[in-house]
């Protein structure tokens, strides 16, 4: 049971990205008002320019690029196919989710939720898929080991 657990961890978080993959599946357009106060509260200097003056003008590129990277990384890790490769794109799409969005919610303790997304891909990529992943079948090519 204990070399499984790795796996379902892995499968759990790819769920984790599935879920917040599917709310863009039908549009994009809601993130553009969420950009906007995500870029206003930001009080990271450097950043809270970048947000302000490159992502909300051209938020739709940026919506875009979030909805397909949290979409592969679900699949990815819920298959089991390219772990480590989906942990690292995973984590720097959680460090993006805590670095700007995080800091728009009034309520800290739901901010660790953004948090706790970084560290869950970190251990993705340090723990590998699990004996349980299609990773592990010979017919896969090497690059989605």
């Amino acid at each position: 049971m204990q070399e499984a657990w790795p796996s379902v961890f892995r499968i759990v978080v790819g769920i984790y990205w599935l879920y917040f993959a599917s709310q863009k599946w039908q549009g994009v357009g809601w993130m553009h008002s969420l950009m906007i106060a995500t870029a206003k509260a930001n009080p990271i200097p450097g950043l809270h320019e970048l947000l302000t003056s490159v992502v909300v003008p051209n938020w739709l590129p940026f919506a875009l690029a979030q909805a397909v990277g949290e979409t592969v990384v679900a699949v990815l890790l819920i298959l089991g196919l390219a772990a480590r490769w989906a942990g690292i794109l995973g984590l720097l799409l959680a460090a993006n989710l805590a670095l700007t969005v995080a800091f728009a919610l009034n309520d800290v303790g739901f901010r660790w939720l953004y948090y706790l997304a970084v560290i869950a891909n970190a251990q993705i990529i340090v723990s590998g898929p699990g004996s349980f992943a299609l990773g592990r079948f010979g017919w896969v090519p090497a690059w989605l080991k």
